[in-house]
């Protein structure tokens, strides 16, 4: 963060000084887990379900913090950032155990400072990501692009709500270039709201899915949501959107910046051709601009990150890249964030790829798919650990139904279905071509990990998916841990 004194911080949230003169300067990151506070920092005071970070406000300030920012007064330097009335509370940014507002508050006077610093960046590009899903993924793709060409901040992981957001803002300093940022939505305005506090100059919509389609209600509504990025953008920005999912497209029309098109269709301005993927299921394609063409080996598994790295490639293209450095960066990225294909291998042989973090119908189909690439033609058989997708609301039992059966479909040679609220995807599968006793549902991670312990071979792959709350990513680990135990 750029150094601010307290007076500056409390300027900015509108907030008064407690126990602080206010020429304190702030010269390091801003963290709202104490254990993470640095010497010159600022602890954001958040309350939570379990746990209240006023709570903590003493230790970090002995730990190094400079002050608080904080909705109430404690025992320490502080910013308090002004109540919130009942009447004016919103619920895009409610916290748990949030009663008295507290945390609302608090969270309001972090973007009101996330965009007071942002505004005295102005070498700063800042580009935004959203999408049903590879959100995470592409926005690592296009830090690892722009990174050679100047200072890059981005998220870790899914930063990508009312607290990561501006957290990751306040990662930027006078030295930084380029501010990536993945944007997220449980509703409408969501998006707008965040594009507010880091107003980006290039916006990346990837696709319209199922994803939290318990909480929009249709994917025309998630599509309007979606398209808040675009319709955020300055008339001298650049709007990348997919040009293969129709609903993205139609955001065109919904922008006042100039569009990029990425994907397989003739008219895209930055499109795939020649699309294979190699005994690993990592891809490799033709990557065709109006510059020209150059060829891309992708390390990454799963061809679903083609149209990641499309999207990845406008955006490293609009800023100043050539093709060529494209193709070869894109030739050379590595995988970031944790749990989102994560491929590994057991000493005994055995292939895990973790891909647990979150779960939605497209995201679970693209994993099935680079499963089965990962395993044609290869002596080892194909596992699918599968829990449930959540957030899925009436559409909850048909998209489980037409996960089970697009694993037989796929000749998956066995699947572990945990949990109950997953049974439909063993109930499918099994009724899918007479399946017999290649699906199994069972309790719970421990069972799950219980049978692949006494069944699993040298040679097989297993793949885990599901939301994040199921926990699936436990199954991986203890497979990892244990070396697999293959029979």
């Amino acid at each position: 963060m750029i150094r601010l004194s307290l007076a500056d911080i409390a300027r900015a949230v509108g907030g008064g000084l407690h126990r602080a003169e206010g020429s304190e300067i702030v010269s390091a990151g801003v963290e709202f887990d104490s254990r993470e506070i640095e010497s010159g920092g600022l602890f954001v005071a958040v309350p939570g379900e379990r746990v209240d970070g006023h709570d903590f406000a003493a230790r970090a300030v002995a730990d190094g913090a400079v002050g608080v920012l904080a909705a109430r007064e404690v025992d320490a330097p502080a910013v308090v950032v002004p109540p919130i009335p009942a009447a004016e509370r919103s619920g895009a940014l409610a916290l748990a155990g949030d009663a008295d507002g507290s945390g609302e508050a608090v969270l309001v006077g972090l973007a009101k400072l996330a965009r007071y610093v942002v505004d005295r960046l102005p070498q700063l590009t800042v580009v935004g990501v959203t999408g049903s899903s590879g959100k995470t993924s592409t926005k690592d793709l296009i830090a690892q692009l722009l990174e050679p060409m100047g200072p890059t901040v981005a998220p870790p992981g899914s930063f990508n709500n009312e607290l990561g957001h501006p957290w990751t803002v306040l990662r930027a300093d006078e030295r930084t270039k380029h501010l990536v940022l993945e944007l997220s939505a449980r509703g409408v305005g969501h998006i707008e709201n965040l594009c507010q506090v880091a107003p980006p100059r290039i916006g990346v919509v990837l696709n319209v899915g199922h994803a939290h389609l318990g909480e929009f209600g249709s994917q025309e509504a998630v599509a309007q949501a979606k398209g808040e990025l675009p319709e955020s953008l300055p008339e001298d920005g650049v709007a990348v959107l997919n040009g293969d999912d129709p609903l993205v497209a139609a955001m065109a029309e919904r922008t006042r910046a100039r569009v990029v098109l990425v994907g397989e269709r003739p008219d895209a301005h930055v499109r795939a051709e020649d699309i294979d993927v190699d005994e690993q299921a990592r891809p490799t394609f033709t990557l065709v601009t109006a510059e020209g063409s150059a060829w891309v080996v992708l390390p990454l598994f799963g061809e679903h990150h083609v149209g990641n790295a499309l999207a990845a490639a406008a955006v490293a293209l609009e800023l100043g890249a050539t093709l060529q450095e494209v193709a070869e960066r894109l030739s050379s990225v590595r995988r970031v964030s944790a749990r989102r294909m994560e491929v590994s291998e057991t000493p005994d042989g055995v292939t895990v790829v973790n891909d647990a973090y979150n779960a939605n119908p497209e995201s679970v189909r693209a994993a099935l798919k680079t499963l089965a690439a990962m395993t044609r033609g290869r002596p080892g058989r194909a596992w699918a650990v599968l829990g449930p997708m959540a957030e899925l609301g009436e559409a909850d039992a048909e998209a489980h139904d037409e996960i089970g059966r697009l694993a037989v479909r796929l000749n998956i040679d066995r699947l572990v279905v945990v949990g109950e609220q997953a049974q439909v995807v063993h109930q499918a599968a099994s009724l899918e071509g007479s399946w017999g006793e290649e699906s199994v549902l069972v309790p719970d991670v421990d069972a799950a990990v219980a049978l692949l312990r006494a069944e699993l071979r040298p040679g097989d792959v297993v793949l885990t998916k599901a939301s994040n709350s199921a926990g699936l990513w436990r199954v991986a680990d203890a497979l990892l841990t244990a070396g697999g135990q293959t029979a």
